[in-house]
């Protein structure tokens, strides 16, 4: 069953691969469901691997628009 907006967007997850600006996306893992998934992610910036970022708009087709996102202590993605 396709994910929606409601399910993604305000999740964070972790960069696996950078994302480098407007339309060249990198890729994102997150926790959807008790799944790992990954999507494409977008950002206006570049975004290193590793990075910690927050969903704000769901694309469609896997693919979501990010910031990046600084966890508060003791959380973990």
């Amino acid at each position: 069953m396709p994910e929606t907006a409601e399910q993604l967007v305000g999740k964070t997850g972790r960069l696996t691969v950078r994302v480098k600006g407007d339309e060249q996306p990198g890729e994102l893992v997150l926790r959807v469901g008790g799944m790992t998934e990954q999507y494409l992610a977008y950002c206006s910036d570049r975004i290193e691997a590793g990075s910690v970022v927050l969903v704000v708009h769901h694309r469609g087709a896997r693919s979501v628009d990010v910031v990046p996102w600084q966890l508060a202590p003791g959380d973990t993605t």
